[in-house]
């Protein structure tokens, strides 16, 4: 087996933002050359699927970004690396949907964008569910949507639904945690 590990030798903030930041860090390679390696610094972030009568409740939002309207299940930014993932998936759960849960069941944890981030989420399926009222922050602007399984599916499929977090979520809620496909 060929040592792969790369050692930081500096590391330099480019900027840093409210939310994240970029950093450029020179690193010694596994040959002994250095290289430069460009990545965000990301706290982490925690999302919430959640089913109801057999539908997916999920958010509705324009993202600047991509220039688009996207399906997505509720989540959010941790706001430190030191912050707890379960709260963070109750609170956006409650500001984005209006529900609670009694219980959170861990259902996944992934790098989004391992090549240039890192950023680590974490999936909790919310179980016995109460709806409330959603308290969104003043820069969010989102609707609530009840996506029935079999079509949530076929919105991955069509690529309608192509928000990477939304889309394990989905699956592995399917094809892992329940074991048998559609419900």
């Amino acid at each position: 087996m060929r040592k792969l590990k790369e050692g930081m030798l500096k590391s330099n903030i480019l900027y840093k933002g409210k939310a994240i930041s970029f950093k450029l860090d020179e690193v010694k390679l596994p040959n002994g050359k250095k290289a430069i390696r460009e990545y965000m610094d990301h706290p982490g972030a925690s999302a919430v699927l959640c089913v109801e009568k057999g539908k997916f409740i999920m958010v509705k939002q324009y993202r600047y970004p991509v220039g688009k309207t996207t399906y997505e299940i509720p989540a959010g930014k941790l706001h430190s690396k030191n912050d707890d993932f379960v709260l963070r998936a109750k609170e956006e759960l409650k500001e984005e949907t209006g529900y609670t849960a009694k219980k959170f069941k861990h259902l996944a944890t992934f790098w989004p964008t391992p090549a240039f981030s890192n950023e680590v989420l974490k999936i909790y399926l919310a179980e016995d569910l109460s709806k409330g009222k959603s308290n969104c922050d003043d820069d969010e602007f989102l609707d609530l949507v009840k996506v029935p399984i079999k079509k949530a599916v076929d919105m991955i499929k069509k690529s309608i639904i192509k928000d990477s977090k939304t889309i394990i979520a989905i699956l592995y809620y399917l094809f892992v945690f329940k074991r048998k496909g559609y419900e």
